[in-house]
């Protein structure tokens, strides 16, 4: 018979009370657990009951592997090095909480490594692939975002390579999206932008219409669908001279086939959802939807007599009907804060018109050199009045030698007339959404707007773009799309904090009617004026908020007489305020 076989594990402390005559005593003992002949048995190694509390707890603490050092001036701390830290934490840790990485991919891998780490960038600071790589690798690391996603060796080659995998994956994911945020809600809002292109290699890129006054270079187009709250879900590229309403038919389909959405409503502007797209790409496909018309449209219901001007008189919507949109519902509404800019906006564009065409006139008038040739003063006058657009208010006279020009006051009242007058058409019965609700859904494509000015501007950056293929360049804007979807959310959870709304049910209650202009709740009004939360704290944008987090470090620290091989770990001690951003998140500092 062969000696009893032993495996030891780990010592532990171990504790045990009871009670004696209505006192209770506590025991406290240092145990070794091991495994005898396929038996657990424990063994005490010695009594520490005696010994104080702080002790025990160092003891315990050390043996689940904590390092202790002396804080005596014989062995100082070394800090060797401090990484910015918190500003990851937060933004991972919302990543994580969201299930956005399992949405990219259920099993853990370096492209899935790589992705998120693109994102959680994207959303921190925009940067190009060679300093994400630096940033990220081991050797040349700046944060522990790279330690945090087990990254090791990094180089431009792995993010592309990343790039291409998560693009096959965009139809899966975008689908996964709809599910969370599309199932419970018909209403769907749909926009397009566009972004200029750095160089002249890609396909996409094509000259077009610029929205950033870039006429002179290519551009890319992409289309975001979002939900009814402005959260992203889909989002598409196409060639920089596509126009908007061309967009529309790939969404549906998208909608309908991929997602397998059965009740759509589309929210869309006038300049997309057009009467030709209503009719070929929605209506046929039994797809519902809200827009606006056009100023010439509204012009004519007003000479039809279907939009009587009076009614506004003592309201400020009405719902209408019309002979021209059969099917249809269509209400009025006037703004008199749109009112009054575009009254303004008009009468400064007008002096400005008035201003080129004097400046015409003299040098028409001169004695040295006139300008002479009625060709010539045309040419001048059209592209005078090129950027204000005012040529349709004035009646101009050219001659030879003599230009004359004076406000047509007809046509400038007629135009004024329907200042702040819009009307939003729909195709949803009034059962289903009354006439302020139809309004309030039309509003509601400033989500998507503002979603917009995140990627193209303020804190994402779609721009620049120096991707040379059309898929690096979708992968690029779906990138920056998934980081939206975590800053969005973000927003909404820390908006206590930020000057953004925190009390949307207020500012609902504080606005005078869905047409009068949006007003903030009275906690918006409070953190605007005072610069301070409920707190007492300073308010942040979204930005100074994380770099705020950011000053929360992971400091690499060892005693002056010990190697780098017994350095320890400590993270900076966040402050009050710092810690209320990270439980509003909903996320720690362990990674």
């Amino acid at each position: 018979m062969g000696r009893p076989r032993k495996s030891v594990t780990a010592c532990h402390v171990a504790q045990t009370k009871r009670t004696y005559k209505g006192k209770t005593y506590t025991t406290t003992l240092l145990r070794r657990t091991y495994r005898e002949d396929n038996k657990v048995k424990h063994e005490t190694l010695g009594n520490l009951s005696h010994l104080p509390d702080h002790v025990i707890a160092i003891v315990r603490r050390s043996l689940a592997g904590e390092q202790f050092v002396s804080t005596s001036d014989a062995e100082p701390l070394v800090i060797e090095r401090s990484l910015p830290h918190g500003h990851i934490a937060a933004v991972l840790g919302t990543l994580r909480k969201l299930g956005l990485d399992k949405l990219l991919d259920a099993q853990p891998s370096r492209e899935r490594s790589l992705a998120c780490a693109m994102i959680v960038l994207r959303v921190l600071e925009a940067r190009s692939k060679l300093a994400t790589s630096r940033l990220l690798d081991a050797q040349t690391k700046t944060s522990t975002l790279g330690q945090a996603l087990g990254l090791e060796r990094v180089d431009e080659d792995d993010l592309y390579s990343a790039m291409d995998w998560l693009l096959e994956l965009q139809p899966g994911i975008e689908q996964a999206l709809a599910e969370r945020h599309l199932r419970g809600s018909t209403l769907t809002l749909y926009d397009v932008s566009s972004t200029y292109f750095e160089g002249r290699h890609c396909p996409l890129a094509k000259l077009g219409y610029s929205r950033d006054g870039k006429a002179d270079r290519p551009q890319i187009v992409f289309g975001l669908v979002c939900d009814e709250r402005g959260c992203p879900v889909s989002v598409e590229v196409f060639e920089g001279n596509t126009g908007d309403p061309k967009t529309v038919r790939a969404q549906v389909t998208k909608l309908r086939e991929r997602f397998g959405l059965e009740r759509i409503v589309m929210v869309g502007d006038r300049g997309m959802l057009t009467s030709a797209r209503i009719t070929e790409d929605l209506s046929p496909h039994g797809v519902d939807w809200i827009s606006a018309l056009r100023a010439p449209q509204i012009r004519g219901l007003v000479a039809e007599g279907s939009l009587q001007l009076s009614i506004f008189d003592e309201r400020d919507m009405a719902e209408i009907s019309s002979d021209e949109f059969p099917g249809e519902r269509l209400v009025a509404c006037r703004n008199p804060l749109l009112l009054a800019e575009r009254r303004r906006k008009r009468d400064e564009m007008l002096q400005a018109a008035e201003k080129k065409l004097s400046t015409i006139r003299d040098a028409v008038l001169r004695k040295k050199r006139p300008l002479r040739g009625q060709a010539k003063i045309g040419v001048r006058v059209g592209t005078a009045l090129a950027r204000t657009k005012m040529a349709k208010h004035f009646n101009i006279t050219i001659t030879n030698d003599s230009i004359e020009f004076e406000r047509d006051k007809a046509r400038v009242e007629l135009e004024a007339a329907l200042d702040g007058i819009y009307i939003v058409r729909t195709s949803v019965p009034k059962k289903q959404l009354n006439a302020e609700e139809v309004v309030r859904s039309y509003k509601q494509l400033t989500y998507v707007e503002r979603a917009f000015r995140s990627l193209k501007t303020i804190d994402l950056k779609v721009r620049p773009i120096f991707h040379w293929t059309a898929d690096r360049v979708r992968a690029h804007v779906f990138l920056c799309m998934l980081a939206y979807y975590v800053e969005w959310h973000m927003r909404e959870q820390l908006a206590p904090m930020l000057f953004d709304e925190d009390d949307p049910q207020g500012a609902a209650v504080a606005r005078e009617s869905i047409v009068a202009p949006a007003k903030p709740s009275a906690s918006a009004m409070r953190k605007a004026r005072t610069k301070r939360t409920e707190q007492d704290e300073p308010v942040h944008s979204f930005r100074t908020l994380l770099l705020d987090l950011a000053t929360i470090a992971q400091n690499r620290v060892r005693t002056h007489a010990s190697d780098a091989a017994h350095a320890f770990e400590v993270i900076t001690s966040p402050t009050l305020q710092q810690q209320r951003a990270l439980s509003l998140l909903g996320v720690g500092l362990t990674l």
